[in-house]
């Protein structure tokens, strides 16, 4: 007799998931994004196997006409359940085409 075991999700790493909302959100021309977690290590918010330090470069038309404070609320929405969740600090540096 078969055990039916239950499915194991398994969480998507939060470079991935930032990434996949925001290329899907903005459609950017350019999109970078760069774990800094290791240049914290020991600091606030640091935690084992990284993941809660990033700094995301985009170009994107989205952003034509917008002042810099609501390109990143714009930024901080899409990626409000990571900012809940483990992402500690996320620097942005966003520009139009």
């Amino acid at each position: 007799m078969k055990t039916c075991m239950p499915e194991r999700i398994v969480a998507q790493p939060s470079k991935h998931r930032i990434e996949k909302k925001l290329r899907e959100k903005f459609s950017p021309s350019s999109l970078s994004i760069i774990d800094e977690s290791n240049l914290h290590v020991g600091h606030s918010g640091a935690r084992p196997g990284g993941e809660t330090h990033f700094r995301v470069k985009m170009v994107s038309n989205f952003f034509e006409g917008m002042s810099r404070i609501d390109k990143q609320r714009a930024v901080h929405q899409v990626l409000e359940s990571e900012l809940k969740e483990r992402v500690h600090a996320l620097s942005l540096e966003l520009t139009a085409d």
